[in-house]
């Protein structure tokens, strides 16, 4: 199974009134699931999720020995962990890396570049966009947690 170390969540506000940007620590969850990499399964479990109402703000899935693991940062953590364990689905919640970011060229490109001058080693990432917003969500799975949150925090 995958690495699951966990991550630092860090958020990234608008600016303030005085137009200098204000960022403030925050934790985010993730969800880890492991399902059968069958046909139909992972739909399935995501379906299962909207009909409750729960939004997945950003996902990755690939396949790995013969399972397929999918990360995904929801709006309703509470609901998800409830449809995904009707659901009997394996999963595991962790922290995850947040940082909001403006959704154009280079921004991804910048943030991995600036963990790796702090030091950090980036696990793995993915992305989403922030719903009704033109900010991106860039999610870091690392391997140094306090370095991480700093290191982000200077974006």
């Amino acid at each position: 199974m995958a690495d699951l170390r966990g991550a630092v969540a860090l958020q990234r506000h608008l600016p303030n009134m005085m137009g200098r940007e204000l960022r403030q620590m925050a934790k985010a969850k993730e969800l880890t699931i492991t399902i059968e990499d069958k046909p139909g399964v992972l739909g399935k479990c995501f379906l299962a999720l909207a009909e409750r109402g729960v939004n997945i703000l950003a996902f990755q899935s690939f396949v790995e020995e013969g399972e397929s693991l999918a990360r995904i940062v929801v709006d309703d953590q509470a609901v998800g962990k409830t449809v995904l364990g009707t659901l009997g689905v394996i999963f595991e919640e962790t922290e995850a890396a947040v940082v909001k970011v403006p959704h154009r060229p280079g921004e991804l490109g910048r943030a991995a570049a600036h963990l790796g001058e702090k030091g950090v080693n980036i696990d793995y990432s993915y992305f989403g966009v922030e719903p009704e917003s033109a900010q991106a969500m860039l999610v870091f799975g690392v391997d140094n947690l306090t370095v991480a949150a700093a290191a982000l925090d200077e974006l």
